[in-house]
C-alpha cells in the first residue's frame, strides 16, 4: 500500500536475549541466574541468533544440563532442543519443527538455493550466490537475485550492505538445518566445488592489488571473504587437492603478512606442506627460471609450477614461525635451513618475487653475513633486471631493515629506505611506504637523529592507517614512543606504551614486545626500578625463553642493569654473564651486533660495585668492550650513561693508573677471551658469596 514502511525485526540484542535465557532459566529450574556462567550463557544466544523461541527451548534444557553443556551440544542443536511447551503449536515444541514449517512453504527453486547457501562462511555478496547457488555455476538458469529476495522476505535469509555491496548470509541455525538439506539432495560436493573454485579466483585475482593503488580496497575484500577464504582452503586440504591448496596460500600469504595473521599462515602452510613430497630433498625437482607465479593462472599447475609452489609453501612456514628459532638453530634445523638455501641460483627471477624472496630469512637464520648481503644485492640487481618495480622497492627495505641497526652501514640504509619509500608512494601503497619509513627511521636512531626517526615513524603510523593495520600501526607507535623518551618527551612517550601493553592482546605479539621493553628501559631510566622489572618478566612468562629467542640476551641484560641501579651487584653480574653468552649466537650478532659490548657495561658496573679485585677485571672488560663494539657505532645517550657510571666505579676503586692499565689490557681480547674473563669473574663471585 501506498506509505507502506518496512521494518526489519532482527534477532534480540544480546543483553535482552541473555535476559530471556536468565528469566526462562529460572523457571525451569529455580534460582538459577546467567550469571552462573556469563560466558556460557553469552555463547548459547550468540549461537542461537537471538531467536527467542530457540534460547527458550534451550532454557528448558537448564532442568538437566548445565549452560556449558546446553553450549557444547549446539552443533547438534535440533536434537538437543525439542523440549517446548505442550500448550504452543505443536511447529513451535521444537527448533526442528519451527524451520521444518518454514521450509516447507518455499517452493523447489528457493529450497535449492536456501540449501546450497548454507556452504558459505560468514555470508557472501550476490556475484558470489550467482556462481555458487545455480545449478551448473555459471549463473545461468536460476533468477537467484529474486530467489534471494524472496528469501529475505520469509526471513531465512539476512540481507545487510557490506564494502562492496549487499551481503547476504544465514543465521547459524538456518545454515545447520539447511546444511542437512544440502546433503539429502545429494549436492554437497558440486556446490562445495563451485565454492572452492569461485574463491581461489577471487584471492587469485584480488592478491596482486594489495602491492598498490588498489591496496585498500583489497584488504577490505580480504576481511570480508576471510571466512570463506578459510573454508575454501579447509575444503582443498580435505580432498587432498595440492594445486588448490597451492594457489591458495600462495595467494593469501601476503594478506597474512600485512594482517599479521601468523598463526593462519603457519598452519595453513603446514597443511598444504603435508599434502606433497618435500622440494628441498633428493628426488626434488631441480629449479629452473621462472617468468611467472603459480598464481598466475588456475589450476592445475605446471609441473615446474608446482615444484616451485612446494618451495613456495615451506618458505611461509618459515617466516611465520612466531619466533620459535629455538627450532631453527639446533643442528637439525641449521641442516634445513642450508638445504632450503642451496637450491636457488643467483638471479633467478623467482627467488626475486614472494616468496623466492622470502630465502633471506633462512640465511638471516643461519647467521652468515656475508652471504645475506650478498643474496640482497643480487636480489635488487635481479628486480632491476626484469623491471620489477614492487619486488624492487620491496627488496630495498628489507636491505635497509636488515643493516639499519649497523653504525658503519646506517647512511646505506637510509639511502635505500628512500629509493624503496618512492616506489612504493608511486604504487599506491602504504603498507610499504610505512614499512620503508620504519627502517629509515630505525637507521636515523643508529645514528642518534632521535627527532628525524621521530618524524619517520609519526609518518609511518600515518600509512599504516589508512589501510587499518593494527598490529603494524601498534608496532610503528611503540617504536615512536621509544624516540619520544629519548628526545626528552617521556610523559608522552610512556602513555603511549601503557596504551599498546595494555591492549596488548589485540595488536599480536610484536607490538607488546616492543612496548614493554620501551616501558621498561623508560621506567629504569627515571628510578621505577622495581616496575621496570614487572614488565621484563611479563616478557618473559608471556612469551618463554625459546620464543623470546634472540630477545633472551636483551631481556636478561636488561634485568641486570636494574639490578645495577639498585646496587644488587651479585645478581647483576649472574644476568649480565648469563646474557652475553646469549649475545655470541650467529643470529644475536647478525641483529644486533653491540649487545656483548652492552652487557659487558653492565657486567664491569657490577664487578666494581661488589669491589676487591673483581674491579680490576671490570676495568679489562670495559677496555674490551671499546675494542668490540662494531664499526661505525654511536652509542645512544643511556648506553654513554652506564658506561660512564661503570667506569667511575672502577676509576674510584683502582686509581686512574691501574685503570688505565687494566683498561688497555682488554683492547686485546677476543669477544670469546671476555666471555672467558667474564665467566671465571662470576664464578669467582658466586664461590665468594657461597662461602
Amino acid at each position: 500500500m501506498p506509505g507502506e514502511l518496512v521494518r526489519p525485526l532482527g534477532p534480540l540484542p544480546t543483553g535482552m536475549a541473555l535476559r530471556l535465557l536468565d528469566e526462562r532459566g529460572a523457571a525451569a529450574r529455580p534460582g538459577f541466574t546467567v550469571g552462573e556462567d556469563p560466558e556460557a550463557a553469552e555463547e548459547i544466544c550468540r549461537r542461537l541468533d537471538g531467536l527467542p523461541l530457540a534460547i527458550e527451548l534451550a532454557a528448558a534444557r537448564l532442568r538437566m544440563l548445565t549452560p556449558r553443556q546446553i553450549a557444547d551440544r549446539l552443533d547438534d542443536r535440533f536434537r538437543l532442543l525439542t523440549s517446548g511447551a505442550r500448550t504452543v503449536l505443536p511447529r513451535q515444541q521444537t527448533l526442528r519443527a519451527v524451520v521444518d514449517w518454514s521450509w516447507d512453504l518455499l517452493d523447489e527453486v528457493e529450497r535449492a538455493v536456501l540449501r546450497r547457501l548454507s556452504v558459505f562462511t560468514g555470508g557472501c555478496d550476490l556475484a558470489a550466490a550467482e556462481a555458487v547457488c545455480t545449478d551448473d555455476g555459471t549463473g545461468e538458469g536460476l533468477d537467484v537475485l529474486d530467489l534471494l529476495g524472496a528469501l529475505v522476505d520469509k526471513s531465512l535469509v539476512v540481507a545487510g550492505p557490506g564494502d562492496e555491496g549487499m551481503r547476504f548470509r544465514l543465521l547459524e541455525t538456518v545454515a545447520e538445518y539447511a546444511g542437512e538439506r544440502l546433503d539429502e539432495a545429494g549436492e554437497r560436493a558440486a556446490v562445495e566445488r563451485r565454492h572452492l573454485t569461485y574463491y581461489r579466483e577471487l584471492a587469485r585475482r584480488t592478491d596482486p592489488e594489495l602491492r598498490g593503488s588498489g591496496q585498500v580496497a583489497a584488504v577490505a575484500r580480504f576481511g570480508a571473504e576471510y571466512g570463506n577464504l578459510r573454508t575454501a582452503l579447509h575444503r582443498a586440504v580435505d580432498a587432498h587437492d595440492e594445486d588448490e591448496a597451492l594457489v591458495l596460500v600462495h595467494s593469501l600469504l601476503w594478506y597474512w603478512q600485512m594482517r599479521d595473521l601468523r598463526s593462519d599462515a603457519l598452519h595453513w602452510a603446514r597443511a598444504t606442506a603435508a599434502l606433497g613430497p618435500d622440494p628441498f630433498t633428493p628426488p626434488a625437482a631441480p629449479v629452473v627460471p621462472l617468468d611467472e607465479p603459480c598464481t598466475a593462472v588456475p589450476p592445475p599447475l605446471a609441473e615446474e609450477q608446482r615444484w616451485e609452489a612446494r618451495r613456495g609453501v615451506r618458505l611461509v612456514e618459515l617466516i611465520n614461525m612466531d619466533h620459535e628459532t629455538g627450532r631453527w638453530t639446533s643442528p637439525a634445523g641449521m641442516e634445513r635451513l642450508r638445504e632450503m638455501t642451496a637450491v636457488y641460483e643467483p638471479g633467478l627471477p623467482q627467488a626475486a618475487r614472494l616468496p623466492g624472496s622470502l630465502a633471506v630469512f633462512a640465511i638471516l637464520l643461519i647467521g652468515e653475513a656475508g652471504r645475506l648481503r650478498e643474496l640482497l644485492d643480487t636480489t635488487i640487481g635481479t628486480c632491476r633486471r626484469y623491471g620489477y618495480d614492487w619486488e624492487l622497492a620491496n627488496a630495498l627495505q628489507m636491505r635497509a631493515n636488515m643493516f639499519a641497526n649497523r653504525g658503519d652501514q646506517a647512511v646505506e640504509a637510509i639511502a635505500d629506505a628512500d629509493e624503496s619509500l618512492e616506489i612504493f608512494v608511486r604504487l599506491g601503497d602504504s603498507w610499504g611506504a610505512a614499512e620503508a619509513l620504519s627502517s629509515r627511521a630505525e637507521a636515523h636512531e643508529r645514528r642518534l637523529s632521535f627527532e628525524d626517526a621521530a618524524a619517520d615513524f609519526e609518518a609511518a603510523i600515518g600509512y599504516a592507517e589508512r589501510i587499518g593495520a593494527q598490529s603494524q600501526m601498534a608496532l610503528l607507535r611503540a617504536r615512536y614512543a621509544g624516540t619520544l623518551v629519548e628526545t626528552g618527551r617521556l610523559d608522552e612517550g610512556e602513555a603511549i606504551l601503557r596504551e599498546i601493553v595494555d591492549g596488548g592482546h589485540l595488536w599480536g605479539h610484536e607490538p607488546l614486545l616492543g612496548a614493554r621493553i620501551f616501558l621498561a628501559m623508560a621506567l629504569g631510566r627515571s628510578g621505577r626500578t622495581d616496575e621496570a622489572r614487572e614488565h621484563l618478566h611479563a616478557l618473559r612468562g608471556e612469551f618463554g625463553s625459546e620464543t623470546l629467542s634472540i630477545f633472551e640476551g636483551f631481556t636478561l641484560g636488561s634485568l641486570g642493569w636494574l639490578d645495577d641501579l639498585d646496587g644488587r651487584y651479585g645478581s647483576a653480574l649472574a644476568l649480565a654473564t648469563q646474557a652475553y653468552e646469549r649475545s655470541l649466537g650467529a643470529l644475536s650478532m647478525m641483529v644486533a651486533p653491540q649487545m656483548p659490548g652492552v652487557h659487558l657495561v653492565v657486567a664491569a658496573w657490577a664487578l666494581a660495585g661488589l669491589g676487591g679485585p673483581g674491579a680490576r677485571t671490570g676495568a679489562v672488560l670495559l677496555g674490551a668492550r671499546d675494542a668490540l663494539v662494531p664499526p661505525g657505532h654511536l652509542a645512544p645517550p643511556m648506553e654513554l650513561d652506564n658506561l660512564a657510571r661503570a667506569e667511575e666505579l672502577c676509576r674510584a676503586a683502582l686509581g686512574d693508573a691501574e685503570f688505565a692499565a687494566a683498561h688497555a689490557e682488554g683492547g686485546g681480547l677476543s669477544l670469546e677471551k671476555a666471555a672467558a674473563l667474564l665467566g671465571r669473574a662470576a664464578d669467582a663471585i658466586s664461590e665468594r658469596a657461597e662461602s
